[in-house]
């Protein structure tokens, strides 16, 4: 990694809905309604009130980001992204999981936000491979961050050890795990 980006990337394994970060990424369907998973899981945790602010965005299409207001959650704002669904590689979904993280980039840069927090985006549900849709995460954020002050951090938030350990090998720059 880079040494101006250390300190700026980091990996935890737990539940996204309690960090403490300024904005926690939503893997969300495109209705912004609530669903399984990291999405459900923020709307439960948030509460009513982001269902209701999310009624009114209308929706966001796939590779997009909508922000909101984190409601009942530590964090002070949701940054609401859809991923693509894996096809198989062929319909453009490298591009479009790659927009979804510089998209949620730039809202929380434009909103003035020093920390956000990523699940693994498309990993779940929509069945993206999970070590290609690393990699695209780290290089999609290592290049942000490398040509902007905003965020000063980004968090890598996994659910599963093996997930977290997939992150920290792909910062390190080492092979991946068997």
């Amino acid at each position: 990694m880079d040494h101006a980006l250390e300190g700026r990337m980091l990996v935890v394994e737990g539940d996204i809905t309690r960090l403490e970060v300024d904005a926690v990424v939503n893997a969300a369907n495109s209705s912004l309604l609530g669903g399984g998973g990291v999405d459900g899981a923020i709307h439960r945790a948030a509460g009513p009130g982001l269902l209701e602010e999310c009624r009114t965005l209308g929706g966001c299409p796939t590779g997009e980001a909508r922000i909101t207001g984190g409601h009942g959650l530590p964090a002070r704002h949701v940054i609401h992204t859809v991923g693509p669904v894996w096809h198989g590689g062929t319909g453009g979904e490298r591009e479009l999981l790659r927009s979804c993280y510089t998209e949620s980039l730039r809202l929380s840069a434009a909103a003035g936000l020093g920390s956000v927090a990523f699940p693994a985006v498309s990993t779940g549900v929509y069945g993206y491979p999970k070590t290609d849709a690393c990699d695209i995460a780290v290089g999609a954020v290592s290049e942000w961050l490398g040509a902007h002050d905003l965020p000063r951090t980004v968090t890598f938030c996994c659910f599963a050890a093996a997930d977290a350990e997939l992150y920290r090998r792909r910062l390190a720059g080492g092979p991946e795990p068997e």
